[in-house]
Parts: C-alpha cells; sequence; structure tokens
C-alpha cells in the first residue's frame, strides 16, 4: 500500500497483517476455480498463475482446483472447497492463498476471515509484478495509479479490526473514521496521478508526432512471448531480457535497418495477459501511445505454447480496448524452434493472414520478416519523377533523408530524379520550382 495511507498492526487481532501489495518469500497455495468457457490450459489450469507466482518471488507449496459452472457469490469457491483449502493451508502453513480469479472486496474479506489467511487474487498479484519491475517515473506513476484504484473499494476489509472498538453512542468508531480518512488520501493522490500522466501523455504524444519524418514500428504481443529477444536480433540493440512474465513495462525505441526503406524506429511495448486488470491498461495508455501511432504492428507469438491462440485473442482484446486495430499487424511466431508439434505452427498459419515464422533466440527467418515488413511499409510509397534546378539543395538534402533516389539525370540547369517515397512527404516538398509526376515504377506516368 502506497505510504500516503494509514496502516495498523493487526498481528494481535487474528486477522493476516496487510502492509502491501507484494507477495514475494511468502509461502502460498495456488487456486483456480475453472469457469465455463475460462481461457486455461487443459492440462494445467494452474500453469500460467505458476509463471506469475514464480516472477512475483513466491514459494509454492500447495495447489487446489475446482471447476464449477459459476462463482460461489460469498467466498468464489464452494464451500466444500473452501473447507479443503482451510485445512491445506493448516497443513503447508503457508502466509498467503493465491487465487487465478479476481475477486470482489467481500469475497475476499469473507475468505480472509474464513482462512485466517492472507488472500490475493490474479490482480493484485500482476498489480505486485508491475510494481517491482517498474523502473522509469512514468511507469511507477501508472502502477501506483492503478494499486490506489484496487486497492480503495478494498479499504474496509483493511480496517474490519478497528470496527470492533466501540465509540461513544451515536458516534462512529475509530474503524470508521480511519477508512473515511483513508480514502480521502487515496482520492486526493489519485487525482494528482492522473494529472501528472497527463502531463506525461502530453509529453509523449509530442514525441510520437515529432518521429512523422521516420517510418515507426511496434512490437505488441503475450508477456514472455520473446519480443524483446526480436528486438535485440532485428536491430542488434542490447535491450533487457529475461524469461519472465513482464520484464519489459517501459517501451524502448531502437533503429532497425530495412532495405531500400532506411531507418525505421522499431519500438517494444509491455506485454499483455488474460485478465489484465482494467486500472492497469487504462493506466498505461501513455506508454502504448507508441502501438497506436505505429505504421506497422508486428504482433509476436510465442508458438511453442500450447495456448497460443488464446493469447492471440486476449492481446487482440486489449489492443481494441486501447483503440487500435488489431486486423493491421503481422504475426510473428516466435519460439518455433522450441515447437514440439509442427502441427500447431500450421493451425496458426492457417488462421491468421499475413504470418511469419521465426526463432528471435536463434535468429532464424528474420529476412523473411524483413522482408515482409517492407512489402507492408512500402504500401505508404509511391514512386515519382521530380523535376527541379540543380541548385534546390533543400529539396535533394529533403530526397536523401525521406526517399529512396533511384536515378538522377541532368540536362543544362535541370536534374530530374527518379525516386520512391512516403506518400506523406509529398505535400511537404521544399522548393517552388519543383514539378511532381507519378509513375508506376518504370517511369511511365499514371494517370
Amino acid at each position: 500500500m502506497p505510504a500516503a495511507v494509514s496502516r495498523r498492526s493487526q498481528s494481535n487481532l487474528g486477522e493476516p497483517k496487510r502492509v502491501d501489495l507484494s507477495v514475494r518469500q511468502k509461502r502460498a497455495i495456488l487456486v483456480a476455480v475453472v469457469l465455463p468457457g475460462a481461457q486455461r490450459e487443459l492440462d494445467d489450469p494452474l500453469d500460467e498463475l505458476r509463471g506469475l507466482a514464480k516472477t512475483a518471488g513466491v514459494k509454492i507449496v500447495g495447489t487446489l482446483v475446482q471447476n464449477r459452472q459459476w462463482p460461489d457469490a460469498a467466498t468464489y469457491l464452494g464451500k466444500g472447497k473452501v473447507e479443503e483449502l482451510k485445512l491445506l493451508a493448516a497443513a503447508q502453513n503457508v502466509d498467503t492463498v493465491i487465487f487465478d480469479n479476481n475477486l470482489t472486496p467481500g469475497q475476499t474479506r469473507n475468505l480472509e476471515k474464513e482462512l485466517e489467511k492472507e488472500i490475493v487474487d490474479r490482480s493484485e498479484l500482476i498489480l505486485a509484478i508491475f510494481a517491482t519491475h517498474a523502473r522509469s517515473h512514468e511507469s511507477k506513476l501508472q502502477v501506483e495509479l492503478a494499486q490506489l484504484l484496487y486497492m480503495r473499494p478494498r479499504l474496509k476489509r483493511l480496517w474490519t479490526h478497528l470496527e470492533r472498538t466501540e465509540g461513544a453512542v451515536g458516534s462512529r468508531g475509530p474503524g470508521e473514521q480511519q477508512l473515511e480518512t483513508d480514502r480521502r488520501l487515496i482520492d486526493a493522490r489519485v487525482t494528482e496521478l492522473r494529472v501528472r500522466l497527463k502531463e506525461v501523455e502530453k509529453r509523449r504524444e509530442r514525441q510520437v508526432s515529432q518521429r512523422h519524418e521516420h517510418l515507426t514500428v511496434s512490437l505488441v504481443g503475450y508477456t514472455n512471448a520473446g519480443k524483446s529477444t526480436l528486438m535485440n536480433a532485428l536491430t542488434g540493440a542490447d535491450v533487457y531480457v529475461a524469461d519472465q512474465l513482464f520484464a519489459t513495462l517501459d517501451t524502448r525505441t531502437r533503429t532497425w535497418n530495412i532495405p531500400h526503406l532506411g531507418r525505421v524506429l522499431l519500438s517494444d511495448t509491455v506485454g499483455f495477459i488474460r485478465d489484465l486488470p482494467h486500472n492497469l491498461v487504462a493506466s498505461f495508455r501513455s506508454t502504448l501511445e507508441e502501438a497506436r501511432h505505429a505504421d506497422l504492428l508486428l504482433h509476436v507469438v510465442d508458438a511453442s505454447s500450447p495456448s497460443a491462440e488464446q493469447q492471440i485473442v486476449t492481446v487482440n482484446e486489449v489492443l481494441k480496448e486501447i483503440g487500435i486495430d488489431a486486423a493491421r499487424a503481422v504475426l510473428v511466431l516466435n519460439k518455433v524452434d522450441a515447437v514440439q508439434d509442427r502441427s500447431l505452427v500450421d493451425v496458426l498459419w492457417a488462421s491468421h493472414d499475413p504470418a511469419v515464422s521465426v526463432s528471435a533466440q536463434a535468429k532464424t527467418g528474420l529476412d523473411q520478416l524483413t522482408r515482409i515488413a517492407a512489402e507492408r511499409l512500402g504500401e505508404g510509397y509511391v514512386d515519382a519523377t521530380l523535376e527541379t534546378s540543380v541548385g534546390n539543395g533543400r529539396l535533394l538534402s529533403y530526397l536523401a533523408a525521406h526517399a529512396e533516389v533511384i536515378r538522377q539525370d541532368y540536362v543544362d540547369s535541370r536534374v530530374t530524379l527518379q525516386c520512391r517515397i512516403p506518400r506523406r512527404f509529398l505535400n511537404s516538398l521544399p522548393g517552388d520550382d519543383t514539378h511532381v509526376h507519378l509513375t508506376n515504377g518504370n517511369g511511365a506516368a499514371l494517370s
């Protein structure tokens, strides 16, 4: 919990001590309630939660899974499973029970009262990981805002121990007074964070708009799909790579040199995941600004994951939520060197077009990916013939920076240039004595 919110020790009151949203080094039981149509690994419904718990530094000492048609309104789990979980928690001497479900404040409170253990749901676990991995000033602000918005409706359970203290007749007890104080503190901090993030968003929008002189490509995808490794392979950069979920929270941009296009700006973005907390997506909108304005999206998928298709659906849903058309993305099937059953890749190929198979780790398939990216980016280019005076240095410099000059012919004081240029630059050609003719690539004028 952020420092702005007051704390009270609960160690002598029979309720779990809630100090922050961290679960590092705690002994925990993982729990999943599998509902009809839920997106989970069929062989191991807790597979993804294990990865999250491992990333958060949790020591897993037990698991419990229940299949239900719908969650129990009071405890999410059925009564019998709650009793089973209580016995398991006592036997394993756990600190925390982590659910692969998002619980209501009431369900969390009821479970903590019944089990006398700290209850952490999926959103809180993801927020804890984001808080640990946040490095930049911007990402720290974004995570803190998401944590506060998650925490506010759950404040009551943090102060239930004070509600036992009786106040005078007709007066509010100290628990209720402190609860209102904390809510006011949180509301004030949320307002402050939103103002500061709005400033960051405007600054990032300006930075992105200033890059209009360069083509931009953005990597998007499920967390741990290999986006950072792919960026390193394509650009020769040395961005941080780790085999863990949410290793990247801040957008990084590097130069990718593509034949016939020149320098292209390639950006890596935060990874997505199933049931990503809505407040977290909203907080990271400015970070995802690069993807919204990119000329091309590369949707990186871990082709070796049996859940690859479900992960594609999840990423497309998040992209839609932030206003990005997922249909314009090229699917990059990464980690094909780790695929055990090649038919899984064939199914993905058949379902998604365009798609390209690569191994960022082994650096295979990168030439094909570069070619496809060049073709897609080249769709915004036109072939043009320009005639101008040989003294028009501004135009010649402009074309050198923004176009591919294929041929130059000099006649007296005039020069004719055949070039490929992004259509968006045609309207801002410098020089008053320049004549422009669009061609079909062979020099013939188009009607």
